[in-house]
C-alpha cells in the first residue's frame, strides 16, 4: 500500500459527535438509534446527540490485561458491548492479548480504540483484526488520533483495516463514542496537535463514567498533554481509577495531574525488569506521597475492575503490594498467563461502599451495598495559640458520628496532604451523635480525645486536606479547609 492510499485510509473521517455502531447484540447497523439519541447525516457519515444520560443497569468491567512493557485494556459494558483499547507490543504480534480475548468469550470487537501508533500500543492491531474479520464476529470501527508512524507495525497495521474494509475514524477531543450503558468522553488529542504532532502527546484520552464510578485512561500523555487536560478540565477529570501515563515514565503522572484527578487508585502496565525503569521511582514517591495505591500489571498479572456503578471492585491474578513505596517487593507475573481473579479491594464512588456478601475468585459479580459516609469534620483549629510546635495539642481536628448508629473506627486512618497519617485504636467506637478531639500531641486516649502522637505540627495553617480512610482502605472524608 502507498504512502498516498495510507494517508487517505487514516483520514477517512473527522469525528465530531457520538458515533453508534452495531453493538455484541447483533444489531445492524442501520437499525433505529435508542430513544436517548438524534442522529443526523453529515456528509457520508452521521453524527448523533445524546439527550440523556445513561442508566444504571448491571456491571462495567475494565480489563487491564498484562502484556509486559506495553498496554492493552479490554472493557466490557452492562450490555456485552465491548471496546479494546490497544494490543500490545509489536514484538509478541498481539499474541497474548488475542490468548486473552479468547480465554474469556470475546466474540467481537465493537470499537478498537488505538491511543497512539506508536508500536508498542499498536503491536496486535493487525492480528487482531484479521482474527476478528476472519474468524470471529468481526471490528466494528477502529479509532485513531490521526498521526501516522514510520514503521513497519503501523503499516500492517493500516494494510489489515483496507484488506478488510473496516471502519476507521480520526478521533479527536469533543468526540464521544456510543458505548451503550456508559459515558465515554474523548478529551484528547486536541486541535490544533500538541507539541509539533509528537505522538505521546497526542494520545486518544478516555474518561469512562458509570454511575458515581469513572476510569481515567491516558495513553502515552505526557507533561504537555496532561498540562492541557487540567487547564482544559480541570475538576472534570476526577475519576475513581487512573491509569498511569507512559507506563509509570517520570514525564507523565505528574504530581499537579494526580492532584486533580484525585484517583482512588492507579493502574500502571509496565515490564517488571523493564529497559526504562517503569515505573519510575519519581512517580512511585508522587503516589506515595498521596497515598494512592498502585497495581502493577508486572507483579499483579491481570487487572479487572468491576463496577456497580456505585463502587468498584478491584480484582487481580495475584496478590502483591499497593504501597507504591514496597511495589517491587513481589515476584514477577508471568506474562501472557491468565488466572482466575481475587477481590484485593473495593474503592467506593461517591458513597462508602461496603461488601456484604462474599466475592467468588471465577469473576464473579460482587455484591454491594452503599451508605452515605456518617463521619464528619465539625472543627479544624490548625493554629495552635502561641508557637504550633510547643502547643501540639492546642492543633486538633473534631469529628463528628452523624449516623444514627455507632461507627466502629478500629483500624481507620487520618491523613493530611503530605500523606502523614494517624491510626484509630482497636476497639474504638464514636456513638451517634457523638464526637472526638484528634490531637496531634501525645497524650492518654479517652472517649472523646485521641493523640496522635507527633513531635510536629501537622496541619498547614495556610490550608490542608483531612482525609479519612477506612480499614480497607476506602476513602470515606476528604475535606479541604
Amino acid at each position: 500500500m502507498s504512502s498516498r492510499s495510507r494517508s487517505q485510509l487514516i483520514l477517512i473521517v473527522a469525528v465530531a459527535g457520538l458515533v453508534v455502531f452495531a453493538g455484541c447484540s447483533g444489531a445492524d447497523p442501520g437499525d433505529a438509534p435508542t430513544s436517548n439519541t438524534t442522529e443526523t447525516p453529515i456528509g457520508d457519515t452521521q453524527r448523533s446527540t445524546t439527550t440523556a444520560g445513561p442508566s444504571i443497569n448491571g456491571t462495567l468491567e475494565v480489563h487491564f490485561i498484562n502484556v509486559g512493557q506495553s498496554v492493552s485494556t479490554l472493557v466490557v459494558s452492562p450490555s456485552g458491548e465491548t471496546m479494546l483499547v490497544d494490543t500490545g507490543h509489536y514484538q509478541d504480534d498481539g499474541e497474548y492479548v488475542l490468548q486473552y480475548l479468547q480465554a474469556h468469550g470475546i466474540e467481537r470487537i465493537d470499537h478498537l480504540v488505538v491511543s497512539h501508533n506508536d508500536a508498542d500500543h499498536i503491536g496486535g492491531n493487525a492480528a487482531i483484526i484479521e482474527y476478528y474479520e476472519t474468524s470471529a464476529d468481526g471490528i466494528g470501527a477502529v479509532y485513531d488520533p490521526g498521526i501516522a508512524a514510520s514503521t513497519q507495525t503501523y503499516g500492517e497495521y493500516l494494510d489489515a483495516v483496507e484488506e478488510h474494509e473496516v471502519t476507521l475514524y480520526e478521533t479527536r477531543e469533543g468526540d464521544n463514542v456510543a458505548f451503550e450503558g456508559v459515558d465515554v468522553q474523548v478529551l484528547g488529542p486536541p486541535e490544533p496537535y500538541l507539541e509539533s504532532e509528537a505522538r505521546n502527546e497526542n494520545s486518544i484520552v478516555l474518561k469512562l463514567s458509570y454511575g458515581e464510578t469513572s476510569f481515567l485512561l491516558s495513553g502515552d500523555a505526557e507533561d504537555d498533554q496532561e498540562a492541557y487536560l487540567v487547564e482544559e478540565y480541570g475538576s472534570q477529570l476526577e475519576s475513581t481509577v487512573l491509569k498511569a501515563g507512559h507506563h509509570g515514565s517520570s514525564s507523565s503522572t505528574s504530581g499537579r495531574f494526580l492532584d486533580t484527578v484525585k484517583p482512588d487508585a492507579v493502574i500502571i502496565s509496565s515490564a517488571y525488569d523493564s529497559q526504562y525503569d517503569h515505573p519510575t521511582e519519581a512517580v512511585l514517591q508522587r503516589l506515595s506521597d498521596r497515598s494512592i495505591p498502585a497495581y502493577w500489571t508486572a507483579t499483579h498479572g491481570d487487572i479487572v475492575l468491576v463496577s456497580d456503578g456505585r463502587a468498584v471492585s478491584v480484582r487481580t491474578q495475584n496478590a502483591a503490594p499497593t504501597d507504591p513505596s514496597t511495589i517491587r517487593d513481589a515476584d514477577p507475573a508471568t506474562v501472557g498467563v491468565s488466572g482466575e481473579v481475587t477481590e484485593r479491594e473495593v474503592l467506593a464512588g461517591d458513597t462508602v461502599a461496603t461488601q456484604t456478601e462474599a466475592v467468588a475468585t471465577d469473576g464473579g459479580t460482587p455484591t454491594l451495598t452503599a451508605s452515605p459516609a456518617a463521619l464528619a469534620v465539625t472543627e479544624v483549629n490548625a493554629d495552635a495559640e502561641g508557637d504550633d510546635r510547643e502547643n501540639l495539642n492546642d492543633e486538633y481536628v473534631v469529628f463528628e458520628n452523624t449516623g444514627n448508629d455507632p461507627l466502629e473506627l478500629s483500624g481507620w486512618t487520618v491523613e493530611d496532604e503530605a500523606g502523614r497519617t494517624y491510626t484509630f485504636p482497636e476497639g474504638y467506637t464514636l456513638d451517634s451523635g457523638a464526637t472526638v478531639t484528634l490531637h496531634t500531641g501525645s497524650g492518654s486516649d479517652t472517649e472523646t480525645d485521641v493523640y496522635w502522637g507527633s513531635g510536629s505540627p501537622i496541619w498547614n495553617n495556610d490550608g490542608d486536606t483531612v482525609i479519612v480512610r477506612t480499614s480497607d482502605g476506602t476513602t470515606v472524608l476528604e475535606e479541604s479547609y
